[in-house]
């Protein structure tokens, strides 16, 4: 497991994600402890990712791109084909 792709920084479809998980997690949290309310919150911020994972964007994309996030970012791995062993070749007399 050697040659597991590393990320070569941040990128917006790194970002998008984990700023969605954050945020629901906080709003559901404030939901159990606070008010019902916020589970609204938790539904944008679905509703949001759903427009990411279809359309390609969401406001937070447009933010994160005048931040000058890129939009994706290079594997430091390349994937290469293991050397494969020799043949082995019977001889038959």
């Amino acid at each position: 497991m050697t040659n597991l792709p590393r990320h070569q920084g941040w990128s917006i479809a790194r970002v998008v994600p984990l700023l969605a998980g954050t945020f629901i997690v906080i709003s559901v949290a404030l939901a159990a402890v606070w008010s019902a309310w916020w589970l609204v919150f938790t539904g944008l911020v679905g509703a949001n990712l759903l427009l990411y994972g279809v359309a390609g964007w969401c406001p937070m994309t447009l933010l994160l791109r005048r931040l000058g996030l890129p939009a994706t970012a290079d594997c430091a791995v390349s994937w290469t084909r293991p050397p494969t062993a020799a043949p082995i070749i019977l001889d038959r007399k």
